[in-house]
C-alpha cells in the first residue's frame, strides 16, 4: 500500500510541478509579449470614420462623403435581433468568455489535430483588437498578443460597449462598415426592418465577404446564411417556426437588381454639393480628412426647387446655342459592335459606357442597326418592343456640319453620314399634348456656362450650376472660370460716379474718344458704333454706352473706380486702366453675384455661402455662416417683463460698403435696363420690376447677365472655356436674358418681393429721361421717370443736370456724333477749339469736364 501512495505521490508531484512549469511558462510568454502593447483604453473614447452628410434648406439628404461608408449607430439603438445573429454566427459564448474562448481554442486545436483546416476560434473581442490595435497576420505570436489585449479590454469596457464597437467597425463588403451601412448597401433598409434572413446574411460577412456575394457567389451565401439561422435557433434566438421559415427565403438584395438602392434614391453629385466640399476643406479644421471620415452633418442653403430651376435654364440656353451652330460634334463613345449580338450584352457594355447620366431626360442609347432613313437604338432602361426603337433623318435637320472623326464634314444626307453601329449617343423622348412622339438625338453642347443665384439679405446662395452636365466636365464654371464682365462691370463705374457728385439726370457726353497707351492709341466704341450725343447718366447704363462710360471714369479717375471694384470683391487689386471701366479684367461669376446683391439690399456687405452650419456627430455646431450678435438673448423673463426694451434682437453689423442713397439710384437705373434697355426684349418680358445688367465682351468671347430684386440677385455666364468668338448676334441679353427670365419664373413664386424701402433724407421727382431736364409733379407719359435725389440737391423745374465730358481732346480726323437730331457747335476748351455734338433740349454747352 506505501509502494502505490509513493508511486501516486511521485505522480501527483510531478504533474503539478509540470502544471506550475507550464503556468510559469505561459506567464513568462503573456509578460513578454504583454510588453509595448498598443493602448487598449483609447477605444473607450474611439470614434470611427462615418459619413458626413449634406442636407438641402428642405432637410433632403443631397450627398454624402465618405472614406469608409459607415454609419454610426450607438449599441443601445441597434436590435437585439441583429445583435444576435452576430454572436450566433461569430461567438456564441460571447458573454460569458473573458474576451478568449478556452473552449473553443481546443476544439480548433483538436479539430486540426485530426486533420482538418485550422481555425481561428476568435471571440468578437479578439477580432476587435485585431481589426484595431494589430495587423492581419496568422502567428502564434499576433494571436497570444490578440488574447493579451482582449482580456485588458474586457476589464475596461462592458460587453455591450464592445459589441457596438465591433458592429460599428466591422467590414462587410461593397465599401460598407458596420451594420446600418451594410443594411442600407444589401437591403435598402434600416436596421429595424431587417428580417432574421437579412440579419443572419449580414452576420455571415465578416468570415469573407468575397466570399459570399449575394449574385456571384449565390450558394455559398445561402449556405452561411442557413448556418447563421440554425445557430440564432439553437441558441434560443429564433423559435423553430420562425427558422423554418426564414430559411426557405430567397436571398434578395440590392446586388441582384431586385431592390432600388437607397444610395439611388439620392441624386447625382452636382456642382452644388461638389462646392460645398472644396470650400469645407479649407474652412473645417481638420480640412478634408474631418469632411469624410467625421460623420458631420451639413446643412446648405440650397432650395432644390430652384436648383432645378437654374440647371434647366442654363442647360436649355447652352443647348440653344449648341443647336443654332448647327455641328455635330459625333458620338460620346464607341462599342464594340462584336458586343452588341444580343440585348443582354449591348446593355451590359452600355452600362459600363462612361458618359453623362445627370441631364434629365436625356438617356444614353447605343446604335444597332443602320437603316436607309433611320438608325435602330437600344436605350438604357428603356425595354425593347416589337417595333424598336429608331433616330429619323427628320430628327437631324438642325445639323448642319459634323466634326466628327471619319465622317463626312458636310451636311448629313443620309444616316450612314452621321452615325456607326456601336455609337453611344443620348437620346430625348418628345412627348407633346401628353403623348410619345419620337426619340430625338442630343449632345453636350461645347459652348459652357455657369449660373449662380443668391438671396440678397443673409448671401445664402440658392442655387448653383457650374457647366451643363457635372458628369461631363466638374470644373465648376460658376466659381472656378475667371472671365471678362464686358459691361456687366458698368455699374461699379455709375455707383462710384454717384457717389462722387453725379445725380441719374447728370449729362454726359456721348462722343469720339482718343486714348495713348503704351500699346498704341486706343479708341472706343459703342458696340453700334454709332456716336449718340449728350444723354443722362441714365441712357448711359441702360443703353450700355461705353463712350460714356469711359468718360465718366476718366472724370471721377480710375483709381476711385478701381477702389469701388475691389471694396465689392470684383477685382483684388485692380490696375487703374480705363480698359477696365469696360469690363476688361477677368472674374468670376460667384463674384459678380454677391457683388450686385449689395446693390440690392442697399449697400450692405454680404457674404455668399452655400452651407448654414456644420454639426459635428454629436451634434455640436463647429461651423457657423450667420455670426450676427443676439443682444439680451440671456436675459431672464423676468428682466424682459420689467424692461421691455431689453428683449433680444439680432444686431447686424455687417459693413456699409455703399451709400444707400446711391444704391437706390442705381438699382433704379438699372430697372431701365431690362425695361427699356439691352435686356427689354428677353428679362423685360417678365413685366416686372427687376434690376440687372448686361454684359458682351469683345467678339463676344463671354457673355453675362446679372439681374436682382430686393430679395434675390442671380447671373449668368456663357462661352467657350478656351475663349473664342460666339459669332453674331451673341450678346448678353440675347443668350444670357433667357436664362435669367426662365429662372426667375420659377424664383419669383416665393422670392417675389419689389419693395424697396426709400433712404431717409431723399425725394423723388419727376426728371425727362431723355434730356435729364425736372419737370412739374403733373406731368406724366413714357418719358418720365421718378429720380431719387438728396434732399436740397434736387434740380429746379425746367432744369438740367450737370454736364460731363471727361476732358478728353477731340481730334479732326475722329468721326463726328452721327445720331439723329444734332447740331454741330464749337466751343473752346483751355484755349483750343474743340467740336462737340449738341441736342435739341440741352441747350449751348459750355467747355471744360463738369458743367
Amino acid at each position: 500500500m506505501r509502494g502505490l501512495l509513493n508511486f501516486f505521490g511521485f505522480i501527483f508531484t510531478w504533474l503539478s510541478l509540470g502544471a506550475i512549469a507550464v503556468a510559469v511558462g505561459i506567464a513568462s510568454v503573456f509578460i513578454y509579449y504583454g510588453k509595448d502593447l498598443p493602448d487598449h483604453e483609447q477605444l473607450a473614447e474611439y470614434s470611427p470614420a462615418t459619413i458626413s452628410r449634406v442636407y438641402s434648406a428642405r432637410g433632403l439628404v443631397m450627398d454624402e462623403f465618405a472614406q469608409e461608408r459607415r454609419i454610426y449607430t450607438p449599441v443601445d439603438e441597434i436590435p437585439d435581433l441583429v445583435k444576435h445573429a452576430f454572436i450566433s454566427a461569430e461567438d456564441k459564448n460571447f458573454y460569458n468568455h473573458p474576451g478568449y474562448d478556452l473552449r473553443g481554442i481546443v476544439a480548433a486545436v483538436m479539430d486540426a489535430a485530426k486533420g482538418g483546416q485550422l481555425r481561428g476560434a476568435s471571440t468578437i473581442t479578439q477580432q476587435l483588437m485585431k481589426n484595431f490595435l494589430l495587423d492581419g497576420s496568422r502567428n502564434a505570436e499576433r494571436k497570444i498578443k490578440e488574447i493579451i489585449l482582449a482580456v485588458r479590454l474586457e476589464s475596461t469596457l462592458t460587453k455591450e460597449e464592445i459589441l457596438g464597437l465591433y458592429l460599428n467597425e466591422i467590414f462587410l463588403g461593397q465599401n460598407s462598415y458596420g451594420v446600418t451601412a451594410a443594411a442600407q448597401t444589401y437591403f435598402a433598409k434600416t436596421l429595424e426592418e431587417l428580417t432574421p434572413a437579412e440579419a443572419a446574411y449580414l452576420a455571415a460577412m465578416p468570415k469573407a465577404p468575397s466570399n459570399y456575394h449575394p449574385v456571384r457567389q449565390k450558394n455559398r451565401a445561402l449556405a452561411r446564411r442557413d448556418f447563421v439561422l440554425r445557430e440564432m435557433f439553437e441558441n434560443g434566438y429564433l423559435d423553430k417556426a420562425s427558422y423554418e421559415s426564414e430559411k426557405a427565403k430567397d436571398l434578395i438584395t440590392v446586388q441582384s437588381g431586385d431592390i432600388v438602392s437607397a444610395r439611388n434614391a439620392l441624386p447625382p453629385r452636382d456642382y452644388f454639393t461638389d462646392e460645398i466640399r472644396r470650400q469645407l476643406s479649407t474652412k473645417l479644421e481638420g480640412g478634408e480628412e474631418q469632411l469624410f471620415s467625421g460623420g458631420l452633418t451639413i446643412r446648405a442653403t440650397v432650395e432644390p426647387e430652384l436648383q432645378a430651376a437654374a440647371a434647366e435654364a442654363l442647360r436649355n440656353g447652352l443647348e440653344k446655342y449648341d443647336r443654332s451652330r448647327g455641328v455635330y460634334l459625333g458620338p460620346l463613345a464607341t462599342i464594340d459592335p462584336g458586343l452588341l449580338t444580343d440585348e443582354a450584352s449591348w446593355r451590359d457594355a452600355l452600362a459600363d459606357t462612361q458618359v453623362p447620366r445627370d441631364v434629365i431626360g436625356w438617356i444614353p442609347s447605343v446604335v444597332l442597326e443602320v437603316g436607309e432613313s433611320a438608325v435602330r437604338v437600344g436605350i438604357e432602361g428603356v425595354d425593347e418592343d416589337e417595333d424598336g426603337h429608331y433616330l429619323t433623318m427628320d430628327d437631324a435637320r438642325w445639323i448642319g456640319r459634323i466634326r466628327a472623326k471619319d465622317r463626312p464634314s458636310a451636311k448629313p444626307q443620309a444616316p450612314g453620314d452621321l452615325y456607326q453601329v456601336g455609337d453611344v449617343v443620348l437620346v430625348k423622348a418628345i412627348i407633346e399634348g401628353g403623348e410619345f412622339q419620337r426619340w430625338s438625338l442630343r449632345q453636350i453642347p461645347e459652348i459652357e456656362g455657369g449660373f449662380m443665384a443668391m438671396d440678397v439679405k443673409t448671401g445664402r446662395v440658392l442655387a448653383m450650376q457650374g457647366g451643363f452636365s457635372y458628369q461631363h466636365s466638374v470644373f465648376n464654371r460658376a466659381t472656378q472660370a475667371t472671365r471678362q464682365p464686358g459691361s456687366s462691370f458698368k455699374p461699379f463705374v455709375y455707383a462710384a460716379a454717384l457717389d462722387n457728385g453725379y445725380n441719374p439726370n447728370t449729362i454726359v457726353v456721348d462722343a469720339p474718344i482718343e486714348v495713348n497707351t503704351p500699346q498704341g492709341l486706343w479708341r472706343p466704341t459703342n458696340s453700334s458704333n454709332r456716336f449718340y450725343g449728350p444723354a443722362p447718366l441714365r441712357t448711359g447704363i441702360e443703353q450700355s454706352r461705353n463712350l460714356m462710360t469711359v468718360r465718366i471714369a476718366q472724370d471721377i479717375g480710375m483709381e476711385t473706380v478701381s477702389a469701388y471694384a475691389e471694396r465689392f470683391d470684383v477685382y483684388k487689386d485692380m490696375p487703374a486702366l480705363l480698359s477696365y471701366s469696360l469690363g476688361a479684367g477677368e472674374t468670376t461669376l460667384f463674384k459678380m453675384v454677391a457683388a450686385y446683391s449689395m446693390f440690392a439690399n442697399g449697400g450692405v456687405r454680404v457674404e455668399p455661402t452655400l452651407v448654414d452650419r456644420v454639426q459635428d456627430r454629436n451634434g455640436n455646431t463647429i461651423y457657423r455662416q450667420d455670426q450676427r450678435a443676439c443682444r439680451h438673448c440671456n436675459n431672464e423673463q423676468e428682466a424682459h417683463d420689467a424692461n421691455p426694451s431689453t428683449l433680444p434682437w439680432i444686431w447686424n453689423d455687417a459693413e456699409q460698403v455703399m451709400d444707400p442713397v446711391t444704391a437706390y439710384q442705381l438699382s433704379s437705373m438699372m430697372q431701365g435696363v431690362v425695361a427699356r434697355g439691352t435686356a427689354a426684349s428677353t428679362v423685360g418680358k417678365l413685366g416686372v420690376p427687376i434690376s440687372g445688367k448686361t454684359g458682351t465682351t469683345n467678339e463676344s468671347k463671354d457673355v453675362w447677365f446679372v439681374g436682382f430684386t430686393p430679395k434675390i440677385a442671380a447671373g449668368c455666364y456663357m462661352g467657350f472655356d478656351t475663349p473664342r468668338p460666339m459669332g453674331q448676334g451673341a450678346y448678353g441679353g440675347t443668350m444670357c436674358g433667357p436664362v435669367f427670365a426662365e429662372f426667375m419664373e420659377t424664383a419669383l413664386k416665393n422670392h417675389g418681393s419689389f419693395k424697396r424701402p426709400q433712404p431717409p433724407g431723399t425725394v423723388l421727382v419727376k426728371i425727362d429721361r431723355s434730356t435729364g431736364v425736372r419737370v412739374p409733379n403733373s406731368a406724366s407719359g413714357g418719358n418720365i421717370v421718378a429720380e431719387l435725389f438728396r434732399a436740397g440737391e434736387e434740380p429746379a423745374v425746367g432744369a438740367s443736370g450737370r454736364y460731363i465730358d471727361g476732358g478728353f481732346a477731340m481730334s479732326s480726323n475722329l468721326p463726328l456724333y452721327n445720331g439723329a437730331n444734332t447740331t454741330l457747335q464749337q466751343v473752346t476748351v483751355q484755349g483750343k477749339k474743340k467740336v462737340i455734338p449738341s441736342k435739341p433740349g440741352f441747350g449751348a454747352l459750355s467747355s471744360g469736364g463738369l458743367y
